[in-house]
């Protein structure tokens, strides 16, 4: 008798979970977190967190910025020394499942080809396929610098780089079984240069507008969404943004080359800026990606929301969530950030106060 009692009463509690997420929907479609994908080292505790912590507050999108730490075979020569293997991928696909979250694997595309004075694994590998080769990696790197490097891009008309991106995401897409892949394209400050045989004097927007609809149109051919972020496709100068948040080297008019049904997530970290009504009224969807300060994490949700409860229905399925952002490794964080005092200011606090206030925000609906 105790036994069927226990398990009615989890039956009764799964209901209800159901039925909270189901209404969650309503107010905010997609509560997501978006970090790097753990090293084999931090797999097991990874999983444990997101079975124990992030499920049960809501999360339902799962961002890992995997990169090169995966044991890939279609292209063993840029995968990392000890990245995950296809098993590992599976225990991660499995809690996700379980907690009904869609995973969903990054590799960061055109920019972000090099970090500080180290050059990331597709130029290390491909040389031929670096924008600006003629630019040099530093012994040692500071910023600004006569070069204006911050990070390397390869050259989006190369004749062979789409070969090797297309088989990274196809085997990184099919190990995450996976409809969607994002593919970073933020912050890619060196594109149609002057000196690039290829794209030199090309206009900046439509390289840029190319290469994210040569990605989606791929992507599209096997069922799959091209997920991006969005700082390219405003324009610096009349946002008043600056060229991190947004665009001083001419990208911002690619908003009307690409293909609406691109999935665009929207950083501030900084200021709460309506910057998601602009993407929604050009047609696209949008979520808006807070980092480290609770407050604006609490605003920008409770902005959603109003955009979304205010919009007509064409509107409205635009506005599509949140989802937090941590900018370290998934050890560092969980050793750091999670264990962290409540009202330090770092990534995990700033997503339980989101995620409290989007909890609080689907109360006042009831």
């Amino acid at each position: 008798m105790m036994k069927k009692w226990f398990c009615a009463g989890l039956a009764v509690l799964e209901l209800l979970n159901l039925q909270t997420r189901a209404a969650d929907s309503t107010v905010m479609p997609v509560r997501g977190f978006c970090i790097a994908a753990p090293r084999p080292a931090d797999l097991d505790r990874f999983v444990q967190f997101i079975d124990k912590e992030l499920a049960p507050r809501g999360v339902n999108t799962l961002v890992l910025r995997v990169d090169y730490n995966y044991q890939f075979q279609s292209r063993p020569e840029l995968r990392d020394d000890g990245g995950l293997s296809r098993e590992d991928v599976k225990k991660l696909v499995s809690v996700c499942r379980k907690n009904d979250i869609h995973l969903i694997p990054q590799i960061n595309l055109l920019g972000h080809q090099s970090f500080g004075k180290t050059l990331g694994s597709l130029l290390a590998r491909h040389p031929e396929f670096d924008e600006t080769p003629w630019v040099k990696m530093p012994e040692k790197y500071k910023w600004p610098n006569a070069d204006r490097l911050y990070c390397k891009s390869y050259c989006p008309l190369h004749p062979q780089v789409h070969e090797v991106v297309f088989a990274l995401m196809d085997e990184l897409c099919d190990a995450f079984e996976t409809d969607a892949f994002h593919a970073g394209m933020d912050e890619v400050f060196y594109i149609g240069e002057t000196n690039c045989p290829r794209c030199g004097g090309k206009d900046k927007a439509e390289l840029f507008a190319g290469e994210v609809t040569t990605l989606h149109d791929h992507l599209r051919e096997k069922g799959r969404r091209l997920w991006i972020w969005a700082d390219r496709l405003l324009d610096a100068k009349t946002s008043g943004l600056g060229e991190w948040e947004a665009s001083a080297n001419g990208t911002a008019r690619a908003i009307d080359l690409i293909p609406k049904d691109v999935m665009l997530c929207d950083w501030h970290y900084e200021r709460d800026v309506p910057t998601p009504p602009y993407f929604a009224m050009k047609g696209f969807h949008v979520v808006t990606c807070p980092w480290k300060s609770s407050r604006l994490a609490v605003s920008q949700a409770d902005d959603m929301a109003q955009w979304r409860s205010r919009s007509p229905a064409e509107l409205k399925e635009r506005f599509e969530g949140v989802m937090q952002t941590v900018w370290s490794g998934a050890g560092s964080f969980l050793d750091k950030d999670y264990t962290s005092e409540p009202n330090a200011t770092n990534a995990w606090n700033c997503l339980t106060a989101m995620f409290g206030e989007i909890h609080k925000l689907q109360s006042e609906t009831k």
